[in-house]
């Protein structure tokens, strides 16, 4: 009787090892399927300085950072105000409804009523325009509208410029320049 009990007692400690092991993989399982930010923050207001100048200032209702995922980002669900500051103190803005900056790409994704506005006057308008960071490049498949100070507007699907709005690159457009 006393073997019995013996065994019975062996019996029940694989099975409680068992269980155990089976419940280790369904927490792995769950946690590598698992999609969570790592952080989260509200009314951000983020300042990027280099050699004591201010250079870019982004403000948001909400930043959430998925920093551990398989390509790391950051989004902005709630909005986004990017004011760039150049070397003689020029701004220029950039809003838009939402934004994603991917990490390994460097690739900022601008989502809805997207618009900068320079210093000088020029506007450009399109529904989702993507940055460059390493090549300082903004592009866009979608339709577009860019005005100048002095009137001049172009308008059409697709277009990619430079940071500085000095070269463009365009597909498919029209419109009217007046000073050239």
């Amino acid at each position: 009787m006393k073997k019995l009990v013996e065994y019975f007692a062996v019996f029940l400690a694989i099975l409680f090892l068992q269980s155990c092991e089976s419940n280790l993989k369904e927490v792995q399982r769950i946690y590598k399927t698992s999609f969570v930010p790592t952080g989260e923050a509200d009314s951000i207001n983020l300042r990027y300085t280099d050699s004591g100048r201010v250079k870019s200032i982004l403000q948001s209702l909400k930043m959430i950072d998925y920093s551990t995922a398989k390509n790391p980002f950051v989004e902005f669900p709630k909005s986004v105000l990017v004011t760039l500051i150049d070397a003689n103190g020029n701004k220029t803005t950039v809003v838009a409804d939402k934004a994603i900056s991917y990490k390994k790409t460097e690739v900022i994704d601008l989502i809805g009523n997207v618009k900068i506005q320079t210093y000088d006057g020029k506007v450009l308008e399109t529904n989702q325009l993507y940055f460059d960071q390493k090549n300082e490049w903004f592009f866009t498949e979608e339709a577009f509208t860019f005005k100048d100070a002095d009137g001049s507007y172009l308008q059409g699907i697709g277009i990619d410029f430079s940071k500085d709005f000095k070269i463009f690159n365009m597909q498919n457009n029209n419109g009217e320049v007046n000073n050239m």
